[in-house]
């Protein structure tokens, strides 16, 4: 992702910020949605015709660079492994449980078998030795189809948004169900009470793609640091 890029993608970011204010944009504001969120996930489901973020990520990506942990970068110690499961279990739950009220993609097929891990929840707060479990035996392949069908879903929700539900506020049941889930662990109680302070534009902005986008930068800057070392 070259200077150019990174400025586009924070200009539109911004200018989705601004829509979400004011229903008579909210066509804007969906496709600008739309178009912001494609970039972070591969291109073959992508609204744009150029590579995305996460195929920059994935290009070359080799499953010993992919389950490195611990990593030595100014911001992360965790792996690819963890840093792709983190953002899709947030991106999932926040999304179908937060915005739609709805099934997490999670649970409508057997993907946690198929990703060969027993955890539930988001990944904040894991300790070490879980993380260096999930990162020792993720399975990619099925970690990226997953990722692939929250992210399907997602556009089906930003496709569904009416007019002013940007502003509208998460009710307090939807938090609870995020406990009754195991989606968050009852010690990552503050990212629960940092979400219900949220409106969905809010959730918008940050779990479905800023907190993406910060996420696959880290995960790319291991990369290279990585096959620096080759």
């Amino acid at each position: 992702m070259d200077k150019n890029q990174r400025k586009k993608w924070n200009e539109n970011h911004k200018i989705f910020r601004e829509c979400t204010l004011i229903p008579e944009r909210h066509k804007e504001a969906v496709h600008v949605l739309q178009t912001l969120h494609s970039f972070l996930h591969v291109s073959i489901d992508s609204l744009n015709s150029k590579l995305t973020l996460a195929d920059d990520l994935l290009e070359n990506l080799e499953g010993e660079t992919f389950r490195q942990y611990p990593v030595s970068t100014p911001d992360t110690k965790n792996s690819i492994a963890w840093h792709l499961w983190h953002m899709t279990r947030i991106e999932d739950m926040t999304m179908n449980i937060l915005i739609d009220d709805n099934k997490q993609v999670l649970h409508m097929s057997n993907w946690l078998e198929q990703m060969n891990i027993p955890f539930t929840h988001s990944g904040n707060d894991m300790s070490v030795e879980e993380i260096t479990l999930l990162s020792s035996t993720i399975n990619l392949n099925a970690l990226l189809e997953y990722r692939k069908s929250v992210g399907k879903q997602t556009q089906e929700i930003i496709s569904r948004l009416i007019p002013g539900q940007f502003r509208m506020k998460i009710d307090q049941k939807k938090i609870n169900r995020l406990f009754d889930e195991h989606a968050l662990q009852k010690k990552s109680q503050w990212l629960a009470e940092y979400w219900s302070k949220k409106d969905i534009g809010g959730l918008f902005l940050m779990p479905a793609t800023r907190h993406n986008f910060i996420h696959l930068n880290k995960c790319i800057r291991i990369k290279n640091k990585l096959k620096q070392k080759v």
